[in-house]
């Protein structure tokens, strides 16, 4: 099944485009957008559960008036976004207000209501992918409702490829191997200071012929910069001490071979043969345009094996 309409390798994710974090301007989400589709990424990634829907209306306006056909565009089911009376601020990472509100829904009706709901938002008649999100105290109702009502509309041809997008990997490795999905989405457990991905989600997409879009490669923030800042992050909460460490040896070994450490996180999950590309989340078109810049340098092979050689990254990981 050809997901991609294009070679992916790099695509933009949505998340930023609802202030993650940080608040952004309609005009900056346009522009991060714009500048996305200038560089030639056409993989664009969203959820009703970013910005209580910001998210996916930012990205349809910004995408209005492209070629449809020419790029591939996922949402997220599992969250609902209803209107509530009142405007309260959004407690769940995005700095917005909002009388939307969000809550678990894997059934069915959950499932055809959040896609609904995503066209509309979006202003697009149909998604290419759409990955179950966050499963990961809900696994018996994405298995039971979830799942079989996506392989449906799969086959009825409403929607393209199916899979999941968490943050861990053992319950993808356990839908991989169980369920018929396409493709999933990995975030931070294939990375450049976190491969163990390794042990069980890789070998299981090789083995089904699942593709892997792998997001989180800078671990939220521990390898978005030249060397970790003082208050870098991993996994969303702050780095421990030794990861900080390695995180400063890994650039020691960059810096040896005239690279930086984010151009060495952005090449590393490519080489991996189920790695169709990975995404990265952007706030500004200048962030757009430094990602993009960091993923055209030439990794010299030789800063693998140096790698490999001071222990700091397993023997067992593709890089050629």
């Amino acid at each position: 099944m050809k997901i991609f309409p294009t070679d992916l390798r790099i695509g933009l994710g949505g998340a930023p485009l609802a202030g993650l974090f940080t608040p952004i301007s309609d005009a900056d989400a346009a522009a991060t957008v714009e500048a996305a589709w200038e560089e030639g990424w056409r993989f664009y990634d969203t959820a009703p559960h970013y910005g209580l829907g910001l998210a996916e209306e930012r990205l349809g306006a910004g995408l209005a008036g492209k070629p449809r056909d020419e790029y591939t565009l996922s949402s997220k089911v599992g969250r609902i976004v209803y209107e509530a009376g009142t405007e309260e601020a959004d407690g769940e990472g995005f700095a917005v207000t909002s009388k939307r509100r969000r809550r678990w829904d894997f059934s069915r009706d959950g499932v055809l209501r959040s896609i609904e709901d995503s066209l509309r938002r979006i202003g697009t008649d149909r998604l290419d992918i759409v990955f179950v999100h966050d499963p990961d105290d809900h696994y018996d109702e994405a298995v039971t409702t979830a799942f079989p009502t996506l392989i449906e509309l799969r086959e009825q041809g409403v929607i393209g490829a199916i899979g999941s997008g968490m943050n861990q990997s053992a319950m993808l490795t356990r839908f991989v191997r169980e369920i018929d999905v396409d493709v999933i989405m990995l975030a931070g457990r294939y990375t450049l200071i976190d491969p163990d991905g390794l042990d069980d989600i890789l070998p299981a997409c090789v083995e089904n012929d699942t593709q892997i879009v792998a997001v989180g490669v800078f671990n939220s923030g521990l390898m978005a910069q030249p060397r970790p800042a003082s208050d870098a992050t991993f996994n969303y909460a702050p780095a421990s001490q030794p990861l900080v460490e390695k995180a400063n040896r890994l650039a020691d070994v960059c810096e040896a071979h005239g690279i930086t450490l984010p151009s060495a996180a952005l090449a590393f999950p490519l080489f991996h043969p189920a790695v169709a590309g990975i995404a990265v989340g952007c706030r500004s078109a200048a962030e757009v345009h430094a990602n993009a810049a960091l993923s055209r340098v030439e990794v010299p092979a030789a800063f693998w094996s140096d790698l490999k050689s001071a222990g700091l990254l397993r023997e067992d990981a593709p890089t050629a």
